[in-house]
Protein backbone atom coordinates (compact mmCIF):
# COMPACT_ATOMS: atom_id res chain seq x y z
CA UNK A 1 0.00 0.00 0.00
CA UNK A 2 2.81 2.33 1.04
CA UNK A 3 5.03 1.65 -2.31
CA UNK A 4 1.78 2.56 -4.68
CA UNK A 5 1.37 5.70 -2.60
CA UNK A 6 4.73 6.32 -3.20
CA UNK A 7 5.06 5.52 -6.88
CA UNK A 8 1.82 7.86 -6.98
CA UNK A 9 3.56 10.79 -5.53
CA UNK A 10 6.80 10.13 -8.12
CA UNK A 11 4.68 10.35 -11.12
CA UNK A 12 2.61 13.41 -9.81
CA UNK A 13 5.76 15.31 -9.32
CA UNK A 14 7.83 14.21 -12.11
CA UNK A 15 4.46 15.38 -14.48
CA UNK A 16 4.45 18.52 -12.68
CA UNK A 17 8.78 19.00 -13.30
CA UNK A 18 7.98 18.07 -16.94
CA UNK A 19 4.48 20.72 -17.26
CA UNK A 20 7.07 23.29 -15.82
CA UNK A 21 10.06 22.84 -18.20
CA UNK A 22 7.30 22.93 -21.15
CA UNK A 23 6.64 26.15 -19.90
CA UNK A 24 9.99 27.39 -19.07
CA UNK A 25 10.46 26.98 -22.99
CA UNK A 26 7.31 28.18 -23.92
CA UNK A 27 8.35 31.80 -22.19
CA UNK A 28 11.50 31.52 -23.90
CA UNK A 29 9.87 31.65 -27.47
CA UNK A 30 11.02 33.75 -30.56
CA UNK A 31 7.61 34.54 -30.91
CA UNK A 32 6.98 35.93 -27.60
CA UNK A 33 9.90 37.65 -27.51
CA UNK A 34 8.62 40.07 -30.29
CA UNK A 35 7.97 43.49 -28.96
CA UNK A 36 6.73 45.34 -31.78
CA UNK A 37 8.05 48.08 -30.08
CA UNK A 38 8.44 51.97 -31.06
CA UNK A 39 11.53 52.20 -32.33
CA UNK A 40 12.68 53.04 -35.80
CA UNK A 41 15.09 50.38 -36.57
CA UNK A 42 13.38 49.24 -39.99
CA UNK A 43 11.52 52.57 -41.32
CA UNK A 44 12.21 56.35 -41.79
CA UNK A 45 10.10 58.95 -43.34
CA UNK A 46 11.83 60.55 -46.20
CA UNK A 47 10.80 63.89 -48.34
CA UNK A 48 9.44 63.26 -51.74
CA UNK A 49 7.08 60.88 -53.40
CA UNK A 50 7.00 56.63 -53.12
CA UNK A 51 8.34 56.32 -56.51
CA UNK A 52 11.37 58.73 -56.02
CA UNK A 53 12.34 56.59 -52.35
CA UNK A 54 12.13 53.36 -54.04
CA UNK A 55 14.68 54.57 -56.77
CA UNK A 56 17.15 55.85 -54.63
CA UNK A 57 16.91 51.91 -52.30
CA UNK A 58 17.33 50.61 -55.89
CA UNK A 59 20.29 52.80 -56.46
CA UNK A 60 21.80 52.36 -53.12
CA UNK A 61 21.73 48.79 -53.28
CA UNK A 62 23.14 48.55 -56.80
CA UNK A 63 25.92 50.95 -55.53
CA UNK A 64 26.40 47.91 -53.24
CA UNK A 65 27.14 45.66 -55.57
CA UNK A 66 23.25 43.87 -54.73
CA UNK A 67 21.81 42.09 -57.62
CA UNK A 68 18.14 43.47 -58.20
CA UNK A 69 15.36 40.87 -57.91
CA UNK A 70 12.26 42.85 -58.15
CA UNK A 71 12.21 47.11 -58.44
CA UNK A 72 8.50 49.51 -58.87
CA UNK A 73 7.40 52.30 -57.76
CA UNK A 74 6.43 50.61 -54.27
CA UNK A 75 9.29 47.84 -53.59
CA UNK A 76 12.36 46.92 -54.21
CA UNK A 77 14.12 43.76 -53.59
CA UNK A 78 17.87 42.87 -53.80
CA UNK A 79 20.29 40.06 -52.81
CA UNK A 80 23.91 39.55 -52.34
CA UNK A 81 26.07 36.49 -52.01
CA UNK A 82 28.92 35.86 -49.98
CA UNK A 83 31.00 32.92 -49.49
CA UNK A 84 33.30 33.27 -46.04
CA UNK A 85 34.40 29.28 -46.09
CA UNK A 86 34.63 26.60 -48.92
CA UNK A 87 31.92 24.65 -47.81
CA UNK A 88 29.63 27.47 -46.36
CA UNK A 89 27.71 30.24 -48.24
CA UNK A 90 25.56 32.95 -47.07
CA UNK A 91 23.00 34.97 -49.27
CA UNK A 92 21.73 38.48 -47.83
CA UNK A 93 18.18 39.54 -49.85
CA UNK A 94 16.90 43.52 -48.90
CA UNK A 95 13.38 44.09 -48.61
CA UNK A 96 12.02 47.72 -49.14
CA UNK A 97 8.81 49.11 -49.34
CA UNK A 98 7.77 52.63 -49.92
CA UNK A 99 4.68 54.36 -48.90
CA UNK A 100 3.09 57.86 -48.87
CA UNK A 101 2.61 59.86 -45.37
CA UNK A 102 1.22 62.78 -47.07
CA UNK A 103 3.79 65.03 -48.40
CA UNK A 104 6.58 62.70 -47.36
CA UNK A 105 7.16 58.38 -48.19
CA UNK A 106 7.67 55.96 -45.55
CA UNK A 107 10.45 53.47 -46.30
CA UNK A 108 10.54 50.38 -44.48
CA UNK A 109 13.19 48.04 -45.06
CA UNK A 110 13.90 44.25 -44.22
CA UNK A 111 17.00 41.96 -44.39
CA UNK A 112 17.23 38.73 -44.49
CA UNK A 113 20.29 36.38 -44.13
CA UNK A 114 19.80 32.84 -45.38
CA UNK A 115 23.18 30.25 -44.46
CA UNK A 116 23.72 27.30 -47.21
CA UNK A 117 26.41 24.25 -46.10
CA UNK A 118 27.47 22.07 -49.39
CA UNK A 119 26.33 19.04 -48.79
CA UNK A 120 27.85 15.76 -49.94
CA UNK A 121 25.65 12.71 -51.01
CA UNK A 122 27.33 9.47 -52.63
CA UNK A 123 24.99 8.65 -56.19
CA UNK A 124 25.47 4.82 -57.53
CA UNK A 125 26.01 3.66 -61.27
CA UNK A 126 23.91 1.25 -62.57
CA UNK A 127 25.49 -1.14 -64.70
CA UNK A 128 23.62 -3.10 -67.27
CA UNK A 129 24.43 -6.88 -67.30
CA UNK A 130 22.89 -9.32 -70.32
CA UNK A 131 20.65 -11.60 -68.29
CA UNK A 132 20.89 -10.47 -64.93
CA UNK A 133 19.14 -7.07 -65.85
CA UNK A 134 20.45 -3.37 -64.22
CA UNK A 135 22.38 -3.91 -61.51
CA UNK A 136 23.47 -0.65 -58.97
CA UNK A 137 26.82 -0.93 -57.76
CA UNK A 138 28.26 1.50 -54.92
CA UNK A 139 30.81 3.51 -57.11
CA UNK A 140 29.95 6.63 -58.94
CA UNK A 141 30.05 10.30 -58.25
CA UNK A 142 29.55 12.75 -55.18
CA UNK A 143 26.88 15.17 -56.02
CA UNK A 144 27.38 18.08 -54.26
CA UNK A 145 24.48 20.28 -53.34
CA UNK A 146 23.86 23.63 -50.83
CA UNK A 147 21.34 23.17 -48.14
CA UNK A 148 19.67 25.74 -46.44
CA UNK A 149 20.88 25.38 -42.31
CA UNK A 150 19.84 28.90 -41.28
CA UNK A 151 17.50 31.91 -41.92
CA UNK A 152 17.18 35.01 -39.89
CA UNK A 153 15.91 38.55 -40.12
CA UNK A 154 18.70 40.90 -39.55
CA UNK A 155 18.59 43.07 -36.81
CA UNK A 156 21.19 44.75 -36.35
CA UNK A 157 20.73 48.63 -35.86
CA UNK A 158 23.47 50.14 -37.20
CA UNK A 159 23.32 48.16 -40.48
CA UNK A 160 19.72 49.84 -41.18
CA UNK A 161 21.09 53.49 -40.00
CA UNK A 162 23.78 53.00 -42.76
CA UNK A 163 21.37 51.96 -45.52
CA UNK A 164 19.28 54.78 -44.74
CA UNK A 165 22.30 57.47 -44.66
CA UNK A 166 23.19 55.59 -48.27
CA UNK A 167 19.55 56.18 -49.38
CA UNK A 168 19.43 59.58 -48.59
CA UNK A 169 22.48 60.51 -50.92
CA UNK A 170 20.29 59.19 -53.75
CA UNK A 171 16.99 60.81 -53.11
CA UNK A 172 16.54 64.08 -55.85
CA UNK A 173 18.78 67.05 -54.40
CA UNK A 174 15.44 69.07 -54.22
CA UNK A 175 14.03 67.34 -51.40
CA UNK A 176 15.96 69.56 -49.16
CA UNK A 177 17.83 68.65 -46.03
CA UNK A 178 18.04 64.57 -47.32
CA UNK A 179 20.02 65.61 -50.50
CA UNK A 180 23.76 64.90 -50.03
CA UNK A 181 25.57 67.24 -48.52
CA UNK A 182 27.27 69.71 -51.48
CA UNK A 183 30.50 69.73 -51.81
CA UNK A 184 32.62 72.87 -50.49
CA UNK A 185 34.09 75.23 -52.54
CA UNK A 186 37.75 76.50 -51.95
CA UNK A 187 37.88 80.22 -50.58
CA UNK A 188 40.11 82.32 -53.58
CA UNK A 189 43.77 83.22 -52.49
CA UNK A 190 44.39 86.52 -51.92
CA UNK A 191 45.68 88.89 -54.79
CA UNK A 192 49.40 89.42 -54.45
CA UNK A 193 50.32 93.24 -54.19
CA UNK A 194 53.59 93.95 -55.93
CA UNK A 195 55.41 96.80 -53.74
CA UNK A 196 58.52 97.82 -55.28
Amino acid sequence: MRASRLSSVVVALSGALILSACGGRAADSTLLRESFDSGDTFSRTVDGRPADACEAARRTLLSQGYAIARSDAAQVEGNKNFQPRDDDHEQLVLRISCAPRGSQTLVFVSAVQDRYALRKSPTSASVGVGALGSVSLPFGSNDDSLVKVASSTVTDAEFYRRFFQRLQQYLPSDTGTLAPPAAATPEPAPASTDQG
